[in-house]
């Protein structure tokens, strides 16, 4: 059984309460602030069964407004990239700002990581909502997001994602949790082992926008159908990893439905983390770009690959690549879409 308990998590800038849910089980704990809908802390325990809190996050609404790396948020409307920061759909020309150089990214600056949700405690559940009017940040449509936290007899986070437009866009919704499964014994993810079940990827130019290509894992520094450390290839010399500084990478995920895309274990701890998705991909980040700027919850900065994110989703700029999964929702059709992550030990 599942337990919600509510608090009080701080004050944003523009004076609007933040709350927070802390959702108990036998198993594993979770922490979700209406900030960006953002997961807070993740406690699970490791192999002696003393709980570790496994999530990036912060400890007061000021750190999450002002960091930039997206830590624990939903993102949208469209998660990842998007090329040129434009696309086109029926016809017609959607400008996008560009806040990634020349490109869009994770819905813009004021995106959903930016939004303080409405929350309802439905039973065993904690429902966020919100919403994001015609041409808000240049998408069309006055758009209703539902996102639904929960947690599984098994030991998981369940997050579900739901969206309905009054005209046709795209929507492609993700949470950008990082994880680092050692809790804070260690500094860095990169002895973590994962394994992917992907036989390709999309390759990227450097600035992180799909080519068209999708080549396989086989022989290069992005097979991880076995178990491989992360850091154990990420520095090799390789164009794909060196144009992005490491893996920040979309895999196209095996199979069809809701099945499990990665598993991620830590030998310190002995926690694991496997990851299921009904999505057709994911990306895999590594930190390569949290520099220390950030303090955490912990009171440590956030240096370089100390979390890593596994983010379900449709593809980086498949708003302007008809020969990838289709992202387009239809005026009145409902987006749905559910992430489990899950957790036990080794």
């Amino acid at each position: 059984m599942t337990t919600i308990q509510s608090y009080a998590f701080g004050t944003a800038a523009n004076g609007e309460p933040v709350r927070g849910f802390r959702l108990s089980n036998e198993k594993i704990e979770a922490d979700i602030i209406t900030l960006g809908a953002a997961v807070q802390s993740v406690r699970v325990p490791d192999r002696t069964g003393a709980m570790t809190d496994v999530c990036l996050g912060f400890s007061d609404v000021q750190g999450y407004e002002t960091q930039t790396c997206f830590i624990g948020a939903v993102v949208g409307r469209y998660a990842n990239r998007i090329g040129g920061a434009s696309f086109s759909l029926n016809g017609k020309t959607y400008p996008l700002f560009k806040n990634d150089g020349e490109h869009h990214l994770h819905g813009g600056p004021t995106g959903f990581h930016t939004k303080n949700w409405d929350a309802q405690v439905c039973g065993e559940t904690l429902v966020l909502s919100c919403k994001s009017a015609d041409m808000e940040e240049g998408y069309p449509g006055n758009m209703t997001v539902w996102v639904t936290y929960a947690l599984t007899e098994a030991g998981g986070l369940s997050i579900s994602y739901e969206a309905q437009s009054d005209k046709d866009t795209v929507c492609n919704l993700t949470n950008h949790a990082y994880f680092n499964l050692s809790g804070d014994r260690c500094d860095t993810i990169c002895t973590h082992e994962i394994k992917i079940n992907a036989d390709r990827f999309t390759r990227v130019d450097g600035g992180a926008i799909p080519t068209g290509e999708l080549p396989e894992v086989a022989g290069t520094p992005f097979d991880f159908r076995d178990f491989h450390a992360i850091g154990a290839r990420i520095d090799e010399e390789n164009s794909d990893l060196q144009s992005v500084g490491g893996y920040d990478h979309n895999f196209v995920i095996r199979g069809e439905g809701f099945r499990e895309a990665a598993c991620v274990r830590c030998e310190e701890t002995g926690v694991e983390m496997r990851v299921f998705t009904d999505l057709p991909g994911m990306q895999f980040y590594a930190g390569n770009f949290l520099d220390g700027s950030f303090v955490g919850k912990t009171g440590k900065p956030y240096e370089k690959r100390s979390g890593f994110c596994l983010e379900t989703q449709y593809f980086p700029d498949s708003p302007n690549r008809p020969e990838f999964p289709c992202c387009v929702l239809k005026a009145g059709a409902r987006f749905a879409s559910k992430t489990v992550y899950e957790f036990e030990q080794f």
